[in-house]
């Protein structure tokens, strides 16, 4: 469909497309994101981590590491507004402070739920090493930990960590693929029960909401299904086709 501008055929055009949208129940606000891995290989890979979720090694520990980055502690008015149309709904002023940011580190044990986090000011090597170390640390030294991860380059280069770790292996998600990573399911809870449109006046007050948060998950932490259905590289390139259009 082609948007025109108004002044083509007036607003009266521009209002019967929109009805005809509307009637279609088609939704413009609604958005659809797709990304395409292009690594080799990419079923190999993926079998190995899919294979840890459905069957790990006997005894052995699976956890899905990665870190949310650079979350911003924004300060702004919040509250409840009625529109035109008698509604009542939340509204956040446009303008708000900003007052720094953290990194959020987690590991999810793929068979319990329970998150190991920590919130760290800065994302390096060493900063994702120790919080490693931290998770390490409560597990027995000669239990197997499978450890999941994508290709961020922290997660890469630590083969002096490994070395000092011999029961800890790392498994690397496919190239553009680190949606097969449990850990990020978590990260989009968190995102919408704690962070969206909050309001937090330092990062002392964005870690306890992180924290707070982590205390609720925990009191009804569960394993989360795999549920992911077969796509057909024909479905998948139809469907890229149709949104490029």
């Amino acid at each position: 469909m082609r948007w025109s501008d108004p002044g083509e055929g007036g607003w009266g055009e521009e209002k019967q497309r929109l009805r005809a949208v509307a009637e279609a129940r088609h939704s413009l606000r609604r958005t659809r994101s797709w990304c395409v891995s292009t690594d080799p290989q990419f079923a190999a890979k993926a079998a190995d981590i899919i294979g840890l979720y459905l069957a790990p090694p006997h005894k052995a520990l699976v956890l899905s590491v990665d870190e949310k980055p650079s979350i911003q502690a924004l300060s702004r008015r919040t509250g409840y507004v009625r529109t035109s149309s008698g509604k009542i709904v939340r509204g956040l002023k446009s303008t708000y402070r900003r007052n720094g940011t953290l990194n959020l580190f987690a590991a999810l044990n793929v068979a319990t739920g329970h998150v190991h986090h920590k919130s760290t000011a800065t994302k390096t090597r060493a900063d994702f090493q120790a919080f490693m170390d931290d998770v390490v640390n409560d597990v027995a030294s000669d239990q197997e930990i499978h450890v999941i991860v994508d290709n961020y380059a922290t997660h890469k280069k630590n083969d002096d960590w490994l070395a000092a770790h011999p029961n800890v292996t790392f498994h690397f998600t496919p190239t553009s693929a680190s949606w097969l990573n449990q850990v990020e399911i978590w990260f989009g809870i968190l995102t919408r029960k704690a962070l969206k449109g909050a309001s937090f006046d330092s990062t002392h007050e964005l870690a306890q909401a992180i924290q707070d948060f982590c205390d609720a998950w925990h009191q009804n932490a569960h394993p989360f299904v795999w549920r992911k259905r077969e796509v057909k590289g024909s479905q998948l390139r139809n469907t890229i086709y149709n949104l490029l259009e």
